[in-house]
């Protein structure tokens, strides 16, 4: 265990360095297009036509369309 302590553990904990630091130092050879962080944009909305939701089996189909509201009295 001793041997596991002194000189393995170590030598992972450095392997993880470099390679961690060889991934963020990479960004400064891209292109300048590609090193820029990635656009946040909002999601397209899901589409709600009847043609992709033909697939579904009917017991999923209340959990993806929703449960149709009641009429109270």
């Amino acid at each position: 265990m001793a041997f596991f302590r002194q000189y393995i553990a170590p030598l992972f904990i450095v392997l993880i360095f470099v390679v961690a630091l060889v991934a963020v130092s990479s960004r400064a050879f891209l292109a300048a297009d590609m090193a820029a962080p990635a656009p946040r944009e909002e999601p397209a909305p899901a589409r709600g036509d009847s043609e992709s939701m033909s697939a579904l089996p009917p017991a999923l189909s209340a959990l993806v369309r929703g449960v149709p509201d009641v009429e109270q009295f």
